[in-house]
């Protein structure tokens, strides 16, 4: 694990804008917000869709940024209430997600009361893996 950067710091902050710009605080659709960073600077956002079957905010960041082209993405960040006051680790599915589509991207994290960064597939031991 090691510090955050100043990139990061502007990512949580894109996170924070996400979820700031879309919380739901009626029918609590959207209160998770998310960004990743690809390799080249570019940041892409994404609000969770609750529903039955719903996508989580990491899914929908990763998946808008994979829309537009990216592959190489190296840090990913959740923020959850009003304000996105707090960093969020991945749910389950997320880390599966994580773990198959990017798992050497860096996953921002609040660990004992102090942010760090951790490799996607360390998040996610004995994973599922399809052989092929």
């Amino acid at each position: 694990m090691c510090k955050l950067t100043d990139k990061d710091c502007e990512l949580i902050a894109e996170a924070q804008k996400a979820i700031q710009l879309n919380y739901d605080e009626m029918n609590y659709n959207h209160t998770v917000g998310a960004a990743v960073r690809c390799r080249n600077g570019k940041i892409y956002i994404g609000v969770n869709v609750y529903s039955l079957h719903g996508a989580c905010a990491e899914q929908v960041a990763i998946g808008t940024a994979i829309t537009n082209g990216e592959r190489d993405i190296e840090t990913i960040v959740a923020v959850r209430g009003k304000n996105g006051e707090e960093i969020v680790p991945p749910c389950g599915n997320c880390r599966q997600i994580l773990h198959d589509y990017i798992p050497e991207c860096e996953v921002i994290l609040e660990v004992n009361g102090k942010y760090k960064k951790i490799r996607a597939k360390e998040l996610l031991p004995f994973s599922y893996r399809v052989e092929s």
